[in-house]
């Protein structure tokens, strides 16, 4: 099925020679982002879920001022 779109030369040249550079498909990448469009709250994996928790738990440095802190002012 073709359909039509009307794109900028510029932004669509440039989208072109990416794909072409990275030997990709133009048309996949551009179902893949419509796809990500309309798809409703994408489950998170539990291994994502997992590395925020221990992110969330990790060890912080308080820091007032980050100029201060490391010799920029």
């Amino acid at each position: 099925m073709i359909k039509s779109f009307n794109v900028d030369e510029t932004v669509y040249g440039r989208f072109a020679h990416f794909c072409k550079s990275h030997g990709i498909s133009m048309s996949k990448q551009v179902e893949m982002f419509m796809e990500s469009q309309i798809e409703d709250d994408p489950p998170l994996k539990a291994a994502f879920i997992e590395k925020l928790e221990r992110i969330r738990k990790g060890k912080f440095i308080r820091v007032e001022s980050f100029a201060k802190r490391y010799g920029l002012e």
